[in-house]
């Protein structure tokens, strides 16, 4: 399949870069309708800064039962939990209550750069042990105390979700890409979906890079702890907690970029990858996947097979 043939649309959502390519640009209007759609409804289930978020009123019931929710927040839910077990609860979906304790109660751009002071005491996550699911009800039980906070997977359980969606129902190759979290389904074009990736432990990974591998299955993402971060009481902080602690995570990678068979595990990954510090260039190999790790100081870490060269094929 001929480079020639495919057709890209960009977009700015949730104040990031997303984009839809595909390989039959007949296709394009419907495919982006179809993303449009999907996120529309992951932002109505789990956005933590919108107040009629399905997350927020879940959040609300913790301790007080099981909450009913809809099929997409159930989703999101799941996944989230799936992250926690394949990560050994490295990517823990329960972390709400610690970054609020951090400080991060509020839109990035309102904290970012900003020393929050008198903030409240550090606040260790209860784990995936404090969430049950009732699939036959179709409900979700929060334990007291406890907060969930989805962004470690529902951004990239959205990228999955329409990849696979568009390429069902279009039957046409497709990229998706929501704020670097990148998503292949379908045939992919001769020698796979060039991609480029952040090479710069500064970079917003979203903004591409100089660093460029070539996709034809599966799923990148990454994630970093220079972009949404801010200082508190005096100390700088991020948004990845590391679970044993409840503080920001040891900053061993300042950029962690992983692929996998899907765009949740990439990005669960990614964010494991970050907690784990120097243990990361053992687990992650060891569950199939491929990464590129970046050091504070710009040196970069390949692991699982991830290519040496300038374009190749994770």
């Amino acid at each position: 399949m001929s480079t020639t043939e495919l057709a890209a649309d960009a977009f700015t959502l949730w104040g990031m870069t997303a984009a839809v390519c595909v390989s039959d640009p007949s296709t394009l209007p419907a495919a982006r309708d179809l993303v449009d759609g999907i996120t529309a409804d992951v932002e109505r289930a789990c956005s933590r800064f919108r107040r009629d978020s399905e997350l927020l009123a879940l959040n609300a019931a913790a301790g007080k039962g099981p909450f009913r929710a809809s099929e997409v927040l159930l989703d999101l839910v799941e996944t989230a939990l799936w992250a926690s077990e394949y990560t050994m609860g490295a990517c823990d979906p329960t972390v709400l209550p610690a970054l609020e304790a951090l400080g991060y109660d509020t839109d990035i751009e309102r904290i970012r750069g900003r020393d929050m002071r008198g903030a409240r005491t550090v606040v260790r996550p209860l784990g995936a042990g404090a969430v049950r699911i009732d699939r036959d009800s179709r409900t979700v039980e929060l334990a007291a105390g406890c907060g969930l906070d989805l962004g470690a997977t529902a951004k990239a359980r959205c990228a999955d979700l329409a990849a696979e969606r568009i390429a069902a129902t279009l039957s046409t190759g497709c990229l998706v890409s929501l704020g670097g979290d990148l998503r292949v389904a379908g045939p992919a074009p001769d020698g796979g979906w060039p991609i480029a990736v952040a090479s710069d432990s500064r970079a917003d990974p979203s903004a591409g890079g100089d660093v460029t591998v070539c996709v034809s299955t599966g799923a990148l993402a990454s994630s970093s702890t220079a972009l949404r971060s801010w200082m508190r009481d005096g100390q700088p902080v991020h948004h990845i907690v590391d679970p044993r602690s409840g503080w920001s995570a040891s900053t061993t990678w300042s950029l962690a970029t992983v692929a996998a068979a899907t765009c949740a595990a990439s990005n669960a990954l990614s964010t494991a990858a970050i907690v784990w510090g120097e243990d990361a260039l053992f687990e992650i190999p060891q569950l199939g996947a491929a990464g590129r790790l970046v050091r504070p100081d710009g040196t970069a870490e390949l692991v699982g097979g991830w290519p040496d060269d300038a374009r190749g094929n994770p």
